[in-house]
């Protein structure tokens, strides 16, 4: 029996007819290496911001469940077309929204947690010989409400497929050939890790990396998922492994997350930040105040928080991570990385779990990143 396979395409993998048709042909490549294939595909490049975008030029305050009806469309898009481009090379497939695939969610519009997967007609279509292409970042509450999962929810649809379906390991692909111990856009020796353990990954996932989405990380660790990251242009297989196990002693690698905001809740300050749900990354009290660390990417954090009379004006702001056991545990390990980023207008600091975390004005966001990895992974 041919083992199952479970592959998550992102938004810039399909971004337009030409990617479309690249990512088609990696996916045959693997059904004829002898897989069964399952597709969790996202919305073509851009879509997914356009639509929110076109929303808010008709509301202010658009209803969240009109919201999560309106952005789903954007994977119908991509999964009718990937399916029509594997066809196109002779290999039968079928798309599925979220609901068809059986994603089974809370009632949450916008940040709604999968609950239960109910994949009989993918498996169905597996057992036909076909690929079966699922949208990412949707599903259906119980009470039949299509329903979004997030930012980043097409990994978490990939992984919760892999667990229903026993899938032998869930690759994600993206632009990048594995994971780094720095984005290495940003800085030029930075390495490729051939391996990292699954708590490491959450780390730099929660720390802003941007290959994997944190929350589907943490949801293989917990289903016992093997991941794996690769790039689309490269062969099916190759990339990073993920097997399960702790962050190492050493530090590995270094996150940074330049897309957040400080804020400071001058009253009501709990509710505020309750009413952020996710998007609150850090708090801390100073001068008998309440500073949160924001992250706006989260519609709800935005909607609610930013709204709020008791918040002041955001700051924009970065948070660099230093992800090893001893970047908490050993204090020459936490001095060099103050000493790294004191130039760059380190704000503050804290370590806790896997990893030393500083805050830095977000316009020396690369700087910092660059200076972090050179003090504390280095080059070699």
């Amino acid at each position: 029996m041919s083992r199952v396979v479970v592959q998550k395409y992102g938004g810039s993998s399909v971004a337009d007819v030409a990617r479309i048709r690249q990512v088609a042909a990696r996916v045959v490549q693997t059904v004829r290496g002898g897989d069964q294939v399952v597709v969790a595909v996202s919305a073509m490049g851009n879509t997914t911001n356009e639509l929110l975008a076109l929303a808010r030029s008709v509301s202010t305050n658009p209803g969240r469940r009109e919201l999560d009806l309106l952005v789903s469309v954007g994977e119908r898009v991509s999964m009718t077309l990937l399916a029509i481009a594997i066809e196109e090379l002779g290999v039968p497939a079928a798309s599925f929204t979220g609901s068809q695939a059986g994603i089974i969610t809370d009632e949450r519009h916008v940040a709604a947690q999968v609950i239960e997967v109910r994949p009989w007609r993918v498996r169905r279509a597996l057992d036909e010989g076909r690929v079966a292409i699922v949208a990412g970042f949707q599903g259906v509450s119980r009470n039949g409400e299509v329903t979004t999962l997030g930012r980043g929810g097409t990994d978490t649809t990939a992984v919760v497929l892999a667990a229903a379906l026993g899938a032998t390991h869930c690759e994600i692909c993206s632009d990048v050939d594995g994971i780094y111990s720095a984005d290495p856009r940003v800085v030029s020796d930075a390495k490729r890790l051939d391996e990292i353990p699954l708590d490491a990954a959450v780390a730099m996932s929660r720390a802003g990396s941007k290959v994997l989405l944190a929350d589907a990380v943490e949801r293989a660790r917990e289903l016992g998922v093997q991941l794996m990251a690769s790039a689309t242009a490269s062969p099916p297989g190759s990339g990073t492994a993920l097997p399960p196990g702790p962050a190492p002693g050493r530090v590995v690698a270094v996150a940074a997350d330049a897309q957040l905001v400080e804020v400071v809740v001058q009253k009501g300050g709990p509710a505020a930040l309750a009413s952020a749900s996710g998007a609150v990354r850090a708090w801390w009290t100073e001068s008998e105040r309440l500073h949160a660390l924001v992250d706006l990417r989260n519609l709800h954090g935005q909607a609610d928080l930013s709204n709020h009379p008791g918040v002041s004006p955001p700051v924009p702001a970065a948070a660099l991570t230093a992800v090893g056991r001893s970047a908490v545990s050993d204090p020459a390990v936490v001095q060099s990385c103050i000493t790294a980023l004191a130039p760059m207008g380190l704000v503050r600091w804290w370590a806790s779990g896997a990893g030393w975390t500083g805050l830095v004005p977000r316009h020396v966001a690369d700087a910092a990143q660059r200076a972090l990895h050179a003090a504390v992974v280095g080059g070699g």
